[in-house]
């Protein structure tokens, strides 16, 4: 699979992706005009920006003052609604890293974004926002600017797939898990704006990059003082 970079204004700005998984987030922050540093715990072959391996709350302690913005995606097993009820066994088997991934990024002093579950939900921003036939509804905790919001239009439509054993069309896509009509690999990558990975566990979790362009656009803007 060959990938090549889509084009972007370049603002001069840098931005340390912390959790970093595949890069759907950073291709956003990078359309935004930044330059990208991804960091994760395991290796990333499809990451398309410079990436580090290695653990995420000490490389931002240790070098997270170095750059205008910070993103994490903190992972978020351990308060899935999932975990807490159907799994709640495994609850202890996954790691809590919101509290001290906060207090690290806090330390910066640089304005920062969370994306996980239970994070502050300052925007909530949904694929139907960017004209994506997906749901996909991500919290993001902001520190140090206050994004916009856009209008969320109740979701009208059909997702594909069974549902309480009958089969509907729709003309929306279940992006997660497999079979039972939901979404294939292409139809994944088309649906996210994701064509550098055809990992399918590395689509189930990312972010749009729609998502993050807009909020990277903000944050240059409104922090920063650099044009878009």
């Amino acid at each position: 699979m060959t990938f090549t970079l889509p084009p972007r204004q370049p603002n001069g700005l840098t931005l340390l992706d912390l959790c970093c998984c595949a890069g759907g987030a950073a291709m956003g922050y990078y359309l935004a005009g930044f330059d990208i540093t991804g960091v994760d715990i395991s290796p990333r072959p499809n990451y398309p920006f410079r990436f580090v391996q290695g653990d995420a709350i000490t490389y931002a302690r240790m070098n997270g003052a170095d750059y205008d913005l910070i993103h994490a995606s903190w992972p978020c097993q351990h308060r899935a609604a999932i975990t807490k009820g159907t799994n709640a066994h495994l609850q202890d088997s996954y790691p809590d890293l919101l509290p001290e991934g906060r207090e690290a990024m806090l330390a910066t002093g640089r304005p920062y974004i969370i994306e996980t579950t239970e994070a502050r939900p300052d925007i909530v921003l949904c694929g139907t926002q960017f004209g994506l036939p997906i749901f996909r509804h991500r919290r993001f905790e902001v520190h140090g600017w206050s994004p916009m919001a856009i209008p969320h239009a109740p979701h009208r439509g059909r997702v594909r797939g069974w549902r309480h054993g009958e089969y509907h069309e729709g003309e929306y896509l279940a992006v997660y898990g497999k079979g039972g009509g939901k979404a294939t690999v292409p139809e994944m990558q088309a649906a996210l704006g994701i064509s550098w990975t055809d990992v399918h566990e590395e689509l189930t979790e990312a972010i749009p990059p729609a998502y993050t362009r807009f909020l990277g656009e903000q944050a240059a803007a409104q922090v920063l003082g650099v044009a878009a």
